[in-house]
């Protein structure tokens, strides 16, 4: 969403809702709010992996996210820009050695993260007991001087995961595929969340931030609404199908997403008469389908 001043950032799980969103500040760097807001979600969905869009790499941003224990694999388009550090000056890595540049340069400093491990753990107790903001820690990484020695660890730490991840997405094209298609899936509920907030193009007039925060979460409250409606609508029809003698496998359902939006009339259907009806219970396991075919890890 464009706002006065912000935009909507919604952290999506992979069952395609949004576990929650957030209204940030304009022209910010976004990944100064992945980890803050994974931190903040209280949810029964607890993430191990987060993936993010090109924006959500830095080393700084992969040492925090490796402190409190999530494995960081965002989309890289520009990891030819990237440099790969060596776990030492005298390493040799046949066949790939060329990806790590001049030997002798680029090298992790592990004494330093030694020496400085203990400030390490104090910045990310402090952060867990919510004595400080990891968005503000982030931000300060950022700016402050290179030598901050915080700022140095950090971003030690951070160079060594990055260049795991970097080798890994080069190496696993099944990895490379989960990445896109998890990005895939945060860009299209963006579209449809911003679908369902038709009223002014979905553009926050607002100054208030509190206002600006409320839209945001009543929008994502609509959108996760609709995604159930649906998931249940083709699940009803999925049932229809299979009583009429038609094969549905797990596969053909991987290939559907819930955010349909053709038979959806954003400006509703009031049917007073039917206010007073008790919808049936629904029924959230679809049995006749095997599932345990899928490869969930893909």
């Amino acid at each position: 969403y464009g706002g006065v001043g912000g935009i909507a950032y919604h952290y999506i799980s992979d069952t395609y809702v949004a576990l929650f969103s957030r209204f940030i500040p304009c022209g910010v760097w976004e990944a100064v709010h992945l980890i803050e807001g994974l931190l903040a979600n209280t949810s029964e969905v607890q993430p191990t992996t987060v993936h993010a869009d090109t924006q959500g790499q830095s080393t700084p941003v992969f040492a925090l996210a490796t402190l409190f224990g999530f494995d960081l694999m965002p989309r890289i388009r520009n990891f030819k820009d990237l440099i790969f550090f060596r776990a030492g000056p005298h390493l040799i890595y046949p066949h790939i050695d060329e990806l790590f540049g001049e030997r002798g340069r680029n090298v992790i400093d592990w004494e330093l993260i030694e020496r400085h491990w203990r400030d390490l753990m104090q910045v990310a107790i402090s952060i867990s007991e919510g004595h400080l903001s990891s968005a503000t820690l982030m931000r300060r990484l950022r700016s402050n001087s290179r030598k901050n020695r915080i700022y140095k660890v950090f971003r030690e730490v951070g160079r060594s995961v990055r260049t795991v991840a970097l080798l890994r997405y080069l190496a696993d094209s099944g990895l490379r595929a989960r990445v896109t298609a998890a990005t895939n899936k945060v860009e299209t509920y963006n579209a449809f969340s911003q679908w369902l907030g038709f009223g002014n193009n979905g553009v926050i007039t607002h100054n208030d931030p509190d206002e600006q925060e409320k839209l945001i979460k009543l929008n994502t409250l609509l959108a996760n609404l609709v995604i159930f409606h649906n998931a249940l609508d083709l699940m009803e029809v999925v049932r229809t199908l299979i009583a009429e003698g038609w094969p549905i496998t797990a596969e053909e359902l991987g290939a559907i997403s819930p955010y349909l939006r053709a038979h959806i009339s954003r400006f509703g259907a009031y049917a007073t008469d039917e206010m007073g009806v008790e919808p049936e219970a629904f029924n959230p396991e679809l049995k006749e389908v095997d599932f345990t075919v899928l490869d969930l890890a893909a």
